[in-house]
Parts: C-alpha cells; structure tokens; sequence
C-alpha cells in the first residue's frame, strides 16, 4: 500500500478534534485530551472519480453520507504521537484509493488442460467407489 503525500491536502480540508480518552487509565484519562479525531472534507480534495468510488469503497463506516471521512486514533499516549498515527492512517488510506487495481485479461483452459481437470474427476471418483461396502456375489 502506498502513502499519499498529505501535502497536496489543502490546509482547510482537515478539522482535528481533540477527545478524551475512555477506559482504563486513571487520572490522566480524565485529564489529558489524548485521541485526535481527524475529519477530512473529501470534496475539497478534488479527486478524480475512480479515485473517490475506491476511497468510498476502502473506509466503509469511516466515510459519511455528506463526504467527510474520519479517522479516529487512540493507542498512543501523547497528543503528538496520536496525530501521527491518525496522518499516517489517513495517508496510507488515499494511498490504496489512489492505486489502480491489476487489470485482469480472462483466459479459457486449453483442451489439455479440460481433459487432464477430467481425468483427475475421474480418478478421485473410482477412489471414492471403492469405499463403499465390499458386495458379496
């Protein structure tokens, strides 16, 4: 997955909110702002319609129905090192979108190749005849 450069973004694009944190920590959970939550207008962008259906499609429940995408970064415990993973998961994000799935050309088996799948049907099917119940004449 390739990185996006996060400085073609234009400097409006982005709203960071600071939260606090929830679960275990004690005091400093109740005191220090430490998940950033990233919203990111995807409009302001500009990207090219292939590029967005991907985008859309790789950040499911991230992406809103009015076009922002939020990320939301909690594992670290400074501000600092959080808005770098949320940037970094932002940037490895329009990365994906923005590469080109492989294209794929559709072959057929060759006639070698159908017969050879049959006889191997063929065998697998004898194997499994001669499980069953020996018959007595």
């Amino acid at each position: 997955m390739a990185d996006y450069d996060l400085s073609l973004i234009p400097p409006g694009a982005i709203d960071e909110r600071h939260l606090a944190g929830t679960g275990p920590g004690g005091q400093n959970v109740n005191k220090v702002a430490s998940v950033i939550q990233l919203r990111v207008d995807i409009d302001a962008l500009d990207l090219a319609p292939a590029v967005y259906r991907r985008l859309k499609a790789k950040a499911g429940s991230k992406m809103t129905a009015a076009g922002m995408l939020v990320i939301t970064a909690r594992r670290r415990r400074t501000q600092e090192a959080t808005r770098r993973e949320a940037m970094d998961r932002l940037a490895g994000l329009l990365g994906a979108a923005h590469e080109r799935p492989a294209y794929r050309v559709e072959t057929r088996p060759s006639r070698a190749a159908k017969a050879k799948r049959i006889e191997g049907k063929k065998a697998r099917g004898q194997i499994k005849k001669a499980r069953g119940k020996p018959q007595l004449d």
